[in-house]
């Protein structure tokens, strides 16, 4: 039977990681790049000397895809205490009796409460929305809405599994 002092000293809060790319303007790029390649569908060579324009367009748009990369930011949420998320709700209360907090205030005070790495000031959440679209935001709030509402479990890595089964030849 385990024992629930053994149980408390191994016990952690609930984190979570996103990536966010912040490099809106290489995304844009890729995009024109992306849709400069395609209108090539119907190119046809004038000689055997002609090169596909296709090849520098391919090219151009693998090295904006590593920039992109590389303008990833790593997002670290950790779960809140019963204490802390039953304070944060209060501070933010609905607007009407039909609603358990505010919609508009609590998700950027939740982001900014739950954030480890790296931390941010409700302000600093503020300003990094502005610059951010609506769908990156909702990826910041829903990481910081999953920490601490979703259960945690095993996950399974399809990726894993598989490269671990093509070392023992599925064995």
């Amino acid at each position: 039977m385990p024992d629930i002092e053994d149980i408390l000293k191994r016990a952690r809060p609930r984190e979570h990681t996103v990536r966010v790319c912040i490099a809106g303007d290489v995304a844009a790029e890729v995009d024109r790049l992306e849709a400069e390649l395609a209108s090539l569908s119907d190119w046809k060579p004038g000689s055997m000397a002609d090169q596909h324009p296709g090849i520098e367009l391919a090219e151009r748009i693998s090295a904006a895809r590593e920039q992109m990369r590389a303008a990833e930011v790593s997002f670290t949420f950790r779960a809140l205490g019963r204490l802390e998320w039953s304070d944060l709700v209060a501070q933010h209360p609905g607007q009407t009796a039909d609603e358990a907090w505010d919609s508009k205030t609590l998700p950027l005070a939740l982001v900014s409460a739950c954030a480890i790495d790296p931390v941010m000031t409700p302000e600093q959440v503020d300003d990094l929305f502005e610059t951010l679209n609506e769908a990156q935001r909702q990826q910041l709030i829903e990481a910081a809405w999953q920490v601490n509402g979703e259960g945690t479990s095993i996950p399974f890595s399809l990726h894993a599994s598989a490269i671990l089964a093509s070392r023992t030849d599925g064995k």
